[in-house]
């Protein structure tokens, strides 16, 4: 068998950085080797941690959970791309229409935004960091995608959250003068709606987005490959954390079996 499958996950600790909000991440020893014959411990906190997946009901009242995304649109072929992006920079639809692999309908879209680099507890990757805007998700949802993962912060661009005067915002609002400044331009002007990316990708489009993808992004970057990306089966969760992987067969000699 000739498959190469790459982790695209970052690793999941007590100590990795989180999205700017409450609670933290605790990984909590309850059972010890030494005393208690088994190792065992204790996870508490929120699924909007590391690399993970947004449900509709995380950002719109009375719509579906994440155990309601359909299973075919957690696995399948599609494109990992390559959008570098720079501090605020912006994913907008005309660099989703020249991406090279071209994305095709029916696709599983990654996006290397060459931000997972950066991937630390710092304003670098999340205040400063790079996002969709709600044309380029709208552009996607036309395209009709089946699944997008972000190698950034977020499913949306930080200006567009409750880092500044949106939603339970401001909770940075040295933000806003600082996007002032080197715009020239009120935040609202550039981004007046709060996350419009989400509401447009999952909401209207039932299109799973995935936050925080990294790990062997780059190996795949500029392939066609096959993903996989599952959450838990959890009818009402608002978000699960998940591990994505990409396969290659370079050598065209792997099948499944027939089943019979």
């Amino acid at each position: 068998m000739t498959l190469e499958i790459y982790d695209l996950t970052h690793k999941f600790h007590h100590h990795m950085p989180e999205w700017p909000s409450t609670p933290s991440v605790n990984v909590i020893v309850d059972k010890f080797h030494a005393k208690d014959g088994v190792h065992q411990v204790r996870w508490d906190g929120i699924m909007h941690r590391c690399t993970h997946m947004d449900a509709p009901i995380h950002v719109t009242e009375n719509t579906p959970g994440i155990g309601s995304y359909p299973t075919w649109r957690l696995c399948g072929t599609g494109v990992a791309v390559s959008i570098p992006k720079g501090k605020w920079g912006v994913i907008t639809p005309e660099d989703l229409e020249s991406v090279s692999p071209a994305i095709k309908e029916g696709d599983i879209v990654m996006i290397n935004t060459g931000f997972h680099h950066k991937w630390a507890d710092s304003d670098e990757y999340f205040a400063y960091g790079c996002g969709i805007s709600g044309a380029g998700a709208q552009w996607l949802v036309d395209k009709k995608v089946k699944c997008v993962g972000y190698g950034c912060q977020a499913n949306d661009h930080p200006i567009a959250t409750k880092l500044v005067d949106h939603g339970l915002g401001p909770s940075q609002p040295h933000l806003i003068q600082e996007y002032k400044d080197a715009t020239g331009r009120d935040p609202k002007e550039d981004f007046p709606d709060w996350e419009p990316a989400h509401k447009t990708l999952m909401v209207k489009g039932g299109i799973p987005g995935i936050e925080n993808v990294g790990g062997d992004l780059d190996k795949v970057t500029g392939k066609r490959c096959f993903f996989t990306a599952f959450p838990w089966r959890w009818s009402e969760g608002d978000g699960c954390i998940v591990r994505v992987l990409a396969v290659i067969d370079p050598d065209q000699t792997f099948r499944f079996e027939t089943g019979q």
